[in-house]
């Protein structure tokens, strides 16, 4: 997945956008749902075309590549679905209705069943959402924002309780009971313990680390491997996965069940693509993508040179949203409007109504950060090209 391993066409993404109406865009904020997700390499393209030249078993298509993902995460299962976000509902619905058709059929009436889903307070977040439209009530373990573990012992209450729901990402947050300690747990209770790791994938070897822990459930998204945005998966123990192959969108018209997840809808070749990206991500030589990505943050710097009033760094933008150091895929731009005579805000409003259209993080009133880890290979030519107008403009 080098950046130069082929080049887009922008000329023909621009014409097959605008003959809707639409004006493309150079992703410069990084892998966005909002901005179609992440640049697919040309080899996984040919892998989802090739899929969509074949139809096949779609069922048969779930079990084969869910085998392979639990092969290559060490795991008993695993199943792709349409995104981490529907992988959270998905779960929450196995766990609540324990794989039963008739309580799948019910969903999100929970009446008979055990709706809890335990969440630590420091970890509340807006995918919580996913949870509460399968019919969960949600439990907050702790109070003011904090958890101990004795709290977190109450809240897991297993006459009420069907999951529990870990947020990765914020595992090791100031207030909240580490994973560790977690698992045990609701291993304890003998409750299963779900973890939502979508964007926990660098690297790779990395993404067993909760399921090799004790996570009985955990789901990553495809697109943070450069996969189709409406991929993902779930992987973990065998008699869970199997539940969630229950509550999915299969069989809805052909089987006796009509299933919960019937709107989480998969084709053949978004299967196909989160599979072989999923392998080329494990494949690839990672230490050369960092440098790609340094090297087209080096050409966009280059094109502030005499630039005044605009101090150009190399840095990290990470998938909390954060800058840091290393690894490089990122320009921080900060904005002296005394001397460039102009301010960040104007500039990033040039570059999004601009020609061609660059979208960058208004990191701060005076920063902006362009990330290139998103963009088609070569796109930095062009962004360095627009910038550098927009910034000596009269």
């Amino acid at each position: 997945m080098s950046r130069g391993a082929q080049e887009l066409d922008q000329k023909r993404v621009i014409t097959v956008f605008e003959r809707w109406g639409v004006r493309s865009v150079i992703n410069g904020k990084g892998v966005y749902t909002d901005l179609g997700g992440a640049y697919i390499s040309p080899s996984v393209w040919a892998l989802m075309t090739e899929a969509n030249l074949h139809s096949v078993d779609v069922v048969s298509l779930l079990e084969g590549t869910g085998r392979r993902i639990a092969q290559m995460l060490g795991c008993e299962a695993a199943w792709i679905v349409p995104g981490a976000s529907a992988g959270i509902a998905l779960a929450t619905a196995a766990c609540i209705s324990c794989g039963d058709g008739r309580a799948i059929e019910r969903l999100p009436d929970t009446t008979g069943l055990k709706p809890g889903v335990v969440i630590q307070r420091g970890h509340r977040y807006k995918y919580l959402r996913m949870a509460w439209m399968t019919g969960a009530r949600v439990v907050f373990a702790g109070d003011d924002g904090a958890t101990t573990p004795a709290q977190l012992d109450a809240a897991l209450d297993p006459e009420t309780v069907s999951m529990f729901l870990f947020v990765g990402h914020l595992d090791g947050r100031n207030g909240t009971v580490p994973f560790a300690e977690a698992v045990r747990i609701s291993g304890r209770k003998g409750i299963p313990i779900f973890v939502d790791a979508a964007f926990l994938n660098y690297p790779p070897a990395s993404m067993r680390r909760f399921t090799d822990a004790g996570a009985d459930l955990v789901c990553y998204s495809a697109k943070y491997c450069y996969g189709p945005n409406a991929g993902g998966f779930v992987a973990g123990r065998r008699a869970l996965v199997e539940k969630v192959a229950r509550v999915d969108f299969t069989r809805f018209e052909s089987g006796t069940v009509l299933r919960f997840g019937r709107p989480f809808k998969l084709d053949r070749f978004t299967v196909v693509g989160t599979m072989a990206a999923l392998e080329e991500w494990f494949a690839t030589d990672h230490e050369a993508r960092w440098k790609s990505y340094a090297r087209a943050v080096e050409v966009i710097g280059a094109a502030l040179t005499g630039v005044t009033g605009v101090k150009a760094r190399p840095r990290s933008f990470t998938m909390e949203e954060a800058l840091e150091d290393a690894p490089i895929n990122c320009l921080e731009l900060r904005v002296d409007p005394k001397l460039a005579g102009f301010t960040a805000t104007e500039l990033h409003r040039d570059l999004a109504e601009g020609d061609p259209r660059i979208l960058v993080h208004l990191f701060d009133p005076e920063t902006l950060v362009i990330a290139v880890d998103a963009m088609a290979p070569g796109a930095e030519h062009a962004v360095a090209a627009r910038l550098r107008e927009a910034c000596l403009r009269d």
